[in-house]
């Protein structure tokens, strides 16, 4: 599984927001500078703090922007690991649930066939 930054949707969606906001001053508020921002609505990836503050000012979650080639086997057992990771349920509450999501899964997986 790889996961990767969509920098053209978040260069576009910075676009779209900062609208008739001029540069120097949407980067201000931001607190990065100008050419930064400048270089991130071009397409190019930012580092990880301008990345986050970025976010932050678009009001989406930092996952927003990813794109993730996981398989549905990779999500299905990502999402098992957690149930059974998490310790606010009851053991047999977990199994039951993870039941239920395997038949989901595999009635998808027969749907996808179709």
């Amino acid at each position: 599984m790889s996961t990767s930054l969509d920098t053209q949707r978040f260069s576009e969606m910075i676009k779209s927001k900062r609208g008739s906001k001029g540069l120097r001053v949407l980067a201000s508020e931001i607190g990065v500078s100008a050419s930064t921002l400048s270089r991130i609505e071009q397409g190019n990836l930012p580092d990880i703090d301008t990345y986050l503050r970025l976010c932050d000012w678009l009001e989406v979650s930092t996952d927003y922007f990813t794109n993730s080639n996981s398989s549905l086997e990779d999500v299905q057992n990502e999402v098992i690991a957690h149930l059974r990771a998490d310790k606010t349920l009851p053991p047999t509450t977990s199994e039951a649930l993870i039941q239920m999501i395997n038949l989901a899964y595999a009635s998808a997986t027969k749907e996808s066939q179709i």
